[in-house]
């Protein structure tokens, strides 16, 4: 089941029990993609939950227009938008990806896609769970574990 921009406007106290109302509705083993996107699509995350709980959290963009990886952050899940915050995971994640993006700079020579493949193995390769392949990279989209970004 697909739910974007739905909890967007709920309190965060509401985001479990309406993941558990969706996933009541969901045939066991199915999976529920709720996130949030911008009006063109251009910056899009969202979260994988199981019936066993949260799995990963991907962040999509077009990276031809992006200033750097953390400018997701005003389109997170609602579980996550509220807690992007020095000490909390997802500021963590943010934070060391806009540091890869930087680092990875030179690689805008051969575009930005180049560039953001490059910000990913740099993340990875720091350690981040990353649950894509290189192949995902180059579409712009990083997947990583949803307990390496879980509120704490």
């Amino acid at each position: 089941m697909r739910a974007f921009n739905v909890l967007r406007q709920y309190d965060e106290s509401d985001v479990e029990p309406s993941w558990r109302a969706m996933l009541e509705r969901i045939a066991p083993g199915g999976l529920l993609v709720e996130g949030t996107c911008d009006e063109i699509g251009r910056l899009c995350t969202w979260a994988a939950v199981s019936h066993r709980g949260p799995v990963s959290l991907t962040l999509s963009c077009r990276v031809a227009s992006l200033d750097r990886p953390s400018t997701v952050a005003e389109r997170l899940p609602k579980a996550l938008i509220h807690r992007n915050v020095p000490g909390e995971r997802i500021h963590e994640l943010l934070s060391r990806l806009d540091h890869c993006w930087a680092t990875a700079a030179p690689f805008s020579t051969f575009g930005p896609r180049v560039r953001w493949t490059e910000t990913v193995r740099l993340l990875a390769a720091s350690g981040w769970p990353v649950l894509n392949r290189p192949a995902r990279w180059r579409l712009v989209d990083l997947t990583v574990r949803w307990t390496s970004t879980a509120p704490r």
